[in-house]
Parts: structure tokens; C-alpha cells; sequence
């Protein structure tokens, strides 16, 4: 009796002992792969990686070994800017020295809706990819995947469309300053007050808001007059064309505009409406930049900002430079490229002979991205 007792005991404590050591070893890896650790800076590449602020925090990731597996995945993809960012990621991956990190690079576009573009990014984590940069269609909702990603250690890097949170690795433009920067064109060549068009972009996306705010702050400050009307474009050329097309047939004219996006579809309306030209503020385009340096001495005073579609390949860049164990700032601000009708220059910010829809900032010489209309427009849009 005794004997089978402390038989019984002796498997009951290498039965706890094991299960311990499996619970132990369990935490271990939990702890190993619970997101990235806060370090102090400077990060890698600063003069690329800019940090956001003086007092952004920095992560640093625990090394793999590459090559790695990354994807993009993408929401909405119905406008220029969309396609050709990723056109541009997929540019960018065949570059050799790019090309050598990575195993695999896949590219999912899922369209407005948050519920499937959060299913396709949890389903890239579960797959094993070691890194996803993203397009978020929410600024919120993200909480679970980026809790799976730092369980999975996988490294999440939205861009563009900034999530408000401080717990992922983020790639943006100042878009609050983008907007600012707007509404002191206006100002400078406006005046105090009058009647103006501010047309949006994407409902629901940081940027838009962002950008919205920065210009209201300058317009809407004391002393000033405006009588602003404000439209949807949805950053895409035909549907920016259309609104400020029925803009133009109810209101009958504006002193001024601010487009997001779709910024050439703006000035056309003008154009077919025969309504005069007036001091505009808009993104990047190149066909708008054609506009602005044929149209300037017609009224056309443009100043043309660019969050360039090539935020992609930095996004990229990032991504496989945590993966190797650098450190990086949270939040990464890079320069906001910028043209106005006296400082175009043909062949240099925007290309006469280009007639396709193309944006025409693309070329960040600190971070070693630099592409050619040809590079680009050779890539397809389809998911891979």
C-alpha cells in the first residue's frame, strides 16, 4: 500500500513538475513575443525615419532571421493615388536589394469595409507573415490584431491613414499641417473672406479629418469671413470633378479652393463651367501640376502638396528594418513634399509629356526611394 502511495506521488510530482515546466515555458514564449520593447532612441535611418515629435517613444523588435514574408494589405483602391501605391509597392519589391530580404511579398486590396480588411490582416498573422503594412480603413477597431500580431511577433506598420493609437509602429505626412498649409494659401491669396470649396476626401479616414481640421483652424480663425462649402470627393478625379460641378451650379462661384484629392478633376468643373479660375490648394497629381503651370496666368494661383503614393516603399523599408532588430520610432513623419505655380519646373516636380494618371512626388533621396513613371505604371493594381 505504501509502496503504490509514493509510486502514485512520485507520478503526481513529475506530472506537476512537467506541467509547471510547460506552463513556464509557455509565459517564455508569450514574453518573448509580446510586441516590441521600449527603447531609447535615435532609431535607424534617422535622417528618413523621422520621429513625429520630440517625445515619441521608440520600439526595437527581438531579430529575425530573413528572409521574410510581408504583405500590404489595402482597403479602398478605386482611385489614382490607391493604384498607384500599389503599383509602387510592388516596384519596390523587385528592387535587389530588396528583393534579397524578402521570401515572399503578397498584396490584398479588401475594399471600404473595416470588418474585412481586420479578417484579412489576422488571417496574414495566422499564415506566419513576419510583417504587414496597411492602409487602415478605420482609425480604431484595431485593438485585437495588433494584440495577435505582438503575440505572433509579427510586425504591423500602418501608413497613410494613421490608427489613433501609440502601440504600432506608424508611417505618415503631417496631415493636420497639410491643411494648415492650405488654408494659408488662401489666405495669402484671397484675402479674409469670401466664398470657398473645400472638397473632402474618404469619409471615416484620419487623413481626411486631419487635413480638414488644419485648414478649418486657419479659416475659421478670428477675423476671418469665409462662407465655406464643403463637399465630398472622395480624393478620386471623376467623383471630385462631379461635386464641384453642382457646387459651381447652385452656389455660382467660389474665391477660393481646397481639394484633397482628385484635385485636376476639380479644376476641370471650372473649366466646363466656364466659372473663372481661382486660387486652389490641392494634392499631387501630376495632370493638376500641368494645370496649375498652364492656367497660373488665367487665375489658376495652385499650390500642389504630395503624400505621395511612395510612402508605401518607406512603410515597406521600415517593416524589414525592425525585423532586423533596429530600433524605430513609434511615429514617423516624413517631409511633406510641396510645388506651387512659381516654383514648378517641367521634367523636375511634375512631367508635361505625362498623360496618365500619375501623382508625381516620388522620390525621398534620405530614404533611398526613388522611382520612374516607368517603374510604376509597368506594375498591375490586382491583388497577388
Amino acid at each position: 500500500m505504501a509502496a503504490e502511495w509514493g509510486e502514485n506521488m512520485t507520478k503526481f510530482t513529475t506530472a506537476l513538475l512537467s506541467a509547471a515546466a510547460g506552463v513556464a515555458l509557455l509565459f517564455s514564449a508569450t514574453a518573448q513575443a509580446a510586441g516590441p520593447k521600449i527603447v531609447s532612441g535615435p532609431g535607424a535611418l534617422p535622417e528618413c525615419f523621422i520621429p513625429a515629435a520630440k517625445d515619441t517613444k521608440y520600439f526595437q523588435w527581438p531579430a529575425k532571421k530573413g528572409p521574410y514574408r510581408i504583405a500590404l494589405a489595402n482597403g479602398f483602391v478605386g482611385n489614382t493615388w490607391r493604384i498607384q501605391m500599389i503599383k509602387t509597392a510592388k516596384a519596390y519589391a523587385e528592387l535587389p536589394e530588396v528583393k534579397a530580404d524578402l521570401k515572399e511579398f503578397k498584396v490584398v486590396s479588401t475594399g471600404t469595409d473595416a470588418a474585412a480588411q481586420l479578417g484579412a490582416i489576422e488571417d496574414f498573422i495566422n499564415q506566419g507573415f513576419d510583417a504587414i503594412v496597411t492602409i487602415a480603413v478605420s482609425t480604431t477597431g484595431f485593438d485585437r490584431v495588433i494584440r495577435l500580431a505582438n503575440q505572433k511577433g509579427v510586425v504591423l506598420v500602418p501608413f497613410d491613414n494613421l490608427l489613433d493609437t501609440d502601440q504600432v509602429m506608424e508611417m505618415g505626412e503631417d496631415q493636420f499641417k497639410m491643411g494648415v498649409m492650405s488654408g494659408e494659401w488662401i489666405k495669402k491669396y484671397v484675402g479674409d473672406h469670401g466664398k470657398l470649396l473645400e472638397v473632402r476626401g474618404v469619409p471615416g479616414n484620419s487623413v481626411d479629418r486631419d487635413r480638414h481640421l488644419g485648414f478649418r483652424s486657419i479659416v475659421e480663425a478670428p477675423g476671418n469671413k469665409f462662407e465655406v462649402t464643403e463637399v465630398v470627393g472622395n480624393w478620386a478625379t471623376g467623383d471630385s470633378q462631379k461635386v464641384t460641378a453642382d457646387a459651381l451650379a447652385v452656389h455660382g462661384h467660389f474665391d477660393g479652393v481646397f481639394t484633397q484629392g482628385g484635385s485636376d478633376g476639380t479644376v476641370q468643373a471650372f473649366m466646363d463651367a466656364k466659372a473663372p479660375l481661382v486660387p486652389m490648394s490641392g494634392e499631387g497629381e501630376n495632370t493638376y501640376r500641368k494645370q496649375i503651370a498652364e492656367h497660373a496666368k488665367d487665375g489658376l494661383k495652385g499650390m500642389s502638396y504630395g503624400q505621395s503614393p511612395a510612402l508605401v516603399a518607406i512603410a515597406m523599408k521600415a517593416a524589414i528594418s525592425a525585423l532586423k532588430g533596429n530600433v524605430m520610432p513609434q511615429k514617423v513623419f516624413i517631409p511633406i513634399p510641396y510645388a506651387d505655380f512659381e516654383t514648378l519646373k517641367a521634367g523636375v516636380n511634375y512631367f508635361p509629356d505625362l498623360d496618365v494618371q500619375f501623382f508625381a512626388t516620388n522620390s525621398f533621396p534620405p530614404c533611398g526611394v526613388n522611382f520612374t513613371a516607368p517603374q510604376i505604371m509597368a506594375k498591375s493594381e490586382a491583388n497577388q
